[in-house]
Order: C-alpha cells, then sequence, then structure tokens
C-alpha cells in the first residue's frame, strides 16, 4: 500500500472545504433568511414563512423544521455508514459514494433558499421542510465516507494528526467563504434586491463548493491508500456495537454537549454581532475571518503540541476556553464598551480553543476506530464516524429549538444573550464529561499491535 504524501493530504482536505462551505451556508444563514429580525426586513427581506412561536405555542417554524431536519440526517448517518463500510465496489468504500453525489449536494443547497411563493405562505415551509431533508441526506452520503477515509488513509499517528489538521483548515476557510456571503450579495443587491442578491451569491458559492467536492474523487485511488475488507451485518448491528464501546461514549456524550453550544453560537452570530454588538451585517465576515485567520497561526502549535502531548487534555482545554468566549459574548454591551471592542476581544478569545477543537476531535474519534478494529477484528471506521455524527446532529436539532425559541424572549437582544448564557453552560458541561475519558487505554491498545 502506498503511504499518504503531504499533497494527498491536501487533496483529500479540498473534499472538507466543498462539503463545510455548503453546510455553512445551511447553518449560518438558515435562519437569518427564514426568520429575519426588523433591520433585515427593513433592507428588503421578504418574510416567506409564519414566524413566532406558532408550532405547539412552543417552537418557531424554522425552528421545528431544522430540528426535524437534524433528526432525519441523524438516522440517516447509521445507514449510510453501513452501506458504505459493506461496499464492494472495486473502487473502494468510500469515493464511488462521494463522487455520485456531489452534484446533488450542490444544488439541492442551492434550492433550500428557493422558495415558490414571494411571500409568507405553507407553501414555502413544506418547500424548506422537503428540501432540507434532501439537503441533509446528500450532505450525509458525502460526509460519511468522506470522514471514514480518515482512519484508512490515516495508518499512523502522525498522519491521522496531520490529516485532521488539513481538513480542519479547508473546513475554516469552507465556513469563512460562507461567512462572507454578505459583502457579494450586498453589492448585487441595488441590482437584483435582497433576496435575489442572496440567492444568486448561494449560487456562485455552491459551484465553488462542488469543485472542492469532486477535487479528492478523482485525484485519490482508494484502494491504492486504503485496504480494509467490507464490514458484515445490518445497519442497526452495526451501531449498537459502536456504542458498546465505552471510551467512544465518554467522548461522544461531551461532543454532544460541544455541538449543541457550538451551533446556538453559530446559529446566531449574526445576531449577535447586529443586536448586541451595534454593527453592521457586513462585520460579520470581517470578524468571522480575522477569527479564522487568528486560529491559523495556532494550528501549528497545536499540531506539534497534540503529538507530544495528550490530546483529551488539549481538547478539555479548548472547552474551559470556549466556555469563556460564550460568557464574554452574552455579556456583551452591558458595559459602556463599543462593539469594535467586544469584538475583537472575542475574536482573540476563540481562536486558539477552535484551533484545537476544529483538529483534535476527528483524530480522538480515528484513535477509537481504530483501537476497536484491534479488539474486534471489524473494520467499521463508517460506522464510528457515523455514530459521533449520529449523536450530534440530534444534539444540533435540539441546539436549533432552544436558539429560535431562546431568540423570541425578551426584547432589545435579551433572547440572543440568553443563547449565549445558555452555550457556554453546556460546553463546560461537556469539560466535565470529557474528563472521563481514557486516552491511554485507547492508544495503548493500538500500540499492543503495532
Amino acid at each position: 500500500m502506498k503511504k499518504m504524501t503531504k499533497a494527498k493530504m491536501w487533496q483529500f482536505a479540498i473534499g472538507q472545504l466543498g462539503w463545510s462551505l455548503l453546510s455553512a451556508l445551511i447553518t449560518n444563514w438558515l435562519v437569518y433568511f427564514y426568520q429575519p429580525d426588523a433591520d433585515a426586513i427593513a433592507q428588503g427581506q421578504t418574510v416567506f414563512i409564519p414566524q413566532g412561536l406558532v408550532v405547539l405555542g412552543i417552537a418557531t417554524v424554522i425552528g421545528a423544521i431544522a430540528a426535524v431536519g437534524r433528526v432525519f440526517d441523524a438516522i440517516t448517518d447509521p445507514l449510510i455508514a453501513n452501506l458504505s463500510d459493506r461496499s464492494t465496489n472495486p473502487r473502494g468504500r468510500r469515493i464511488p459514494f462521494m463522487q455520485k453525489i456531489a452534484v446533488p449536494f450542490a444544488v439541492i443547497t442551492v434550492l433550500v433558499f428557493w422558495s415558490p411563493v414571494n411571500g409568507t405562505s405553507n407553501l414555502n415551509a413544506l418547500w424548506l421542510l422537503v428540501t432540507l431533508l434532501l439537503f441533509y441526506l446528500f450532505m450525509t452520503t458525502y460526509c460519511t465516507p468522506f470522514n471514514a477515509l480518515i482512519p484508512e488513509l490515516g495508518r499512523t499517528q502522525e498522519d491521522r494528526i496531520n490529516i485532521s489538521t488539513y481538513i480542519s483548515v479547508t473546513y475554516f476557510i469552507g465556513s469563512a467563504l460562507a461567512y462572507a456571503g454578505p459583502y457579494l450579495w450586498g453589492a448585487l443587491t441595488p441590482s437584483l434586491g435582497r433576496v435575489g442578491a442572496i440567492r444568486v451569491t448561494f449560487i456562485v458559492l455552491s459551484a465553488l463548493a462542488l469543485i472542492c467536492l469532486l477535487v479528492p474523487t478523482f485525484t485519490i485511488r482508494e484502494k491504492d491508500y486504503a485496504s480494509t475488507k467490507p464490514a458484515e451485518g445490518d445497519a442497526f448491528t452495526s451501531l449498537v456495537k459502536t456504542f458498546r464501546n465505552r471510551e467512544f461514549c465518554k467522548f461522544v456524550g461531551s461532543d454532544v454537549l460541544y455541538w449543541i453550544a457550538l451551533t446556538i453560537f453559530q446559529t446566531g452570530l449574526p445576531f449577535f454581532i447586529t443586536s448586541l454588538l451595534q454593527l453592521p451585517e457586513t462585520m460579520t465576515t470581517i470578524l468571522y475571518l480575522a477569527m479564522t485567520i487568528l486560529s491559523f497561526l495556532c494550528y501549528v502549535p497545536v499540531n506539534l503540541l497534540a503529538k507530544k502531548t495528550s490530546k483529551r487534555r488539549l481538547v478539555l482545554i479548548g472547552f474551559v476556553w470556549l466556555t469563556v468566549v460564550y460568557a464574554v459574548t452574552a455579556a456583551a454591551g452591558l458595559i459602556g464598551v463599543s462593539g469594535m471592542v467586544y469584538g475583537g476581544l472575542i475574536v482573540l478569545l476563540a481562536a486558539f480553543p477552535m484551533a484545537i477543537l476544529g483538529i483534535l476531535p476527528q483524530a480522538i474519534v480515528a484513535d477509537i476506530a481504530q483501537s476497536d478494529a484491534v479488539l474486534t477484528g471489524e473494520n467499521r471506521e463508517g460506522m464510528f464516524y457515523a455514530a459521533r455524527t449520529f449523536a450530534f446532529k440530534l444534539g444540533q436539532s435540539v441546539a436549533m429549538l432552544l436558539f429560535t425559541a431562546l431568540a423570541s424572549v425578551g426584547t432589545g437582544g435579551a433572547g440572543y444573550r440568553l443563547a449565549a448564557a445558555v452555550a457556554a453552560v453546556l460546553c463546560l458541561a461537556g469539560a466535565l464529561v470529557l474528563s472521563r475519558y481514557n486516552e491511554g487505554k485507547v492508544l495503548g491498545t493500538i500500540e499492543s499491535r503495532q
């Protein structure tokens, strides 16, 4: 078998840029587009779906749809993972799935924002539900095989950390490109109107994402680098076996809490900036890019530290540090300091923990999957990543319900402030759960085989 070169690792990582860009368009702008605040409406944003807590009196339409989408997404993860793990395709177990779904994945992302009725309508809500479910199905079909390749391509501890570092870099680039949307649609708004400009912006970004999605499928011959036999058993059996791994359950428990907190923060970021910091929406792009650049500067030291010390310890530091970031966000604007000062402080504080949590969780899952293969003799890498995403996507569905409900509380940004405070508490809880993860046992099992 060939050894992955740094060039091949980067070619693989470009696929992450593609799917992270499409994912970020939904994560960052879905609620902003379908539950606009007064400022966005004043700028010409159409209200496409019913607003307020109209679903059983406890949830918004957009919150309920997003939550249902995430639950559906979580359910499909193990199903796609099992199909991939059991695949006997002569080209490999992963790449063929990624290649076939790339075009539908990019197209459906645009259609999520293409409501058929130009005004408030229940038909638009139905359209959103159907397209969002398809979006999550297509994303799972690409991302689950993609993530399963991490332990298969990275056969050494160093390679797994390097691959996790590279895909973290491209993940941030993809997310940053999505956050740059207001600049492009701001330039197009005078000629196309706000809604038309946003849609054209998403077409351009989705086309760029499609190119990135296809790069690893045409540049990496899976069989040259990964030699694994297809797994046996149905999806449910494989999922149950995966969750029998106690160390994996400890990690996933912490991961769920982290992703609930992160999703609340990411969904609320445009609102935090415009409502709490009193800054224009274009500052979302500037502040996120600033945080991304600073995070990149932290990648080298995080990569080096991860090879010399405990990944668990570093992730715990990241959790606690990020708790402080969310707490500062919740307090933004309460003291007589300008919004730019708060924004700059949040960027400076967030850079290092985002670097840690962007790189190391993927590497930890790769460690656990490889350790489990040693103990059981089964190669279920796809199912481990699917089980992780199954769990944290259920958490994200909770986050969407939480944020959209909390955002409706009070006036003057009180709901957004409460949402950030809840994110801080959840992130700290994640650290407490992760403290029980036995990394030494996992790595010891891997070393025993080597």
